[in-house]
């Protein structure tokens, strides 16, 4: 609630500063902060060449090759992991809700995989949901530098199923609207957090 009303307050001072008759702008970009946001699905998970599909349903030899992978890739320069992150956007608000761009960012088990941004404009009718597909494109061997082998390769398992640990996925977005041709960032991001897997 708290940062709703430091979320609203910020929109209104860029508003007020601006001179421009940005309202509907304002109270889409508000009303998609007012959204209800849910865990949708995974697809296209692709790691190092394999294509993993939603990770449901490996076979041991795709499982083998994953153990190879996150033990270090060993010859592999770079481990690429690629997936599309789907988010359910419901928006409750008698208005649509709309913004002009979307900065965000994804961390998987407190470690932060990806930064990116959708520069596509977004709209939700009221009442009605909508599905936010977010790339999410890292280079494992990077975040293995930065925290650690044995780490990554543990959040990467409880991921995709391979171990029972459970999965805490937060997503931070950060909302954009233009004025006149300068993009306003909202103060404050928007989370999303969901849990999945653990037995």
């Amino acid at each position: 609630m708290k940062k709703s009303i430091v979320f609203l307050f910020a929109l209104i001072a860029i508003l007020f500063f601006s001179g421009c008759n940005i309202w509907n702008r304002i109270t889409g970009t508000y009303n998609f902060s007012q959204c209800e946001f849910t865990y949708n699905s995974v697809d296209n998970i692709q790691l190092a060449g394999i294509n993993l599909g939603n990770g449901s349903g490996m076979s041991l030899a795709n499982m083998a090759a994953i153990a190879t992978i996150l033990a270090g890739g060993g010859n592999l320069q770079t481990i690429p992991l690629n997936m599309k992150l789907k988010i359910n956007v419901k928006n409750p608000n008698q208005t649509p809700a709309f913004l002009n761009a979307l900065d965000y960012t994804v961390e998987i088990n407190d470690l932060k995989f990806i930064t990116g941004k959708i520069d596509l404009p977004i709209r939700i009718e009221p009442q009605q949901t909508t599905v936010l597909p977010l790339s999410i494109n890292v280079d494992l061997k990077n975040l293995m530098d930065r925290y650690s082998q044995q780490r990554v390769a543990n959040v990467l398992n409880s991921f995709l199923g391979i171990s029972p640990d459970e999965t805490k996925v937060v997503v931070k977005l950060k909302p954009k609207v233009m004025v006149g041709k300068t993009p306003i960032k909202a103060p404050t991001a928007i989370p999303v957090v969901f849990t999945f897997g653990g037995k």
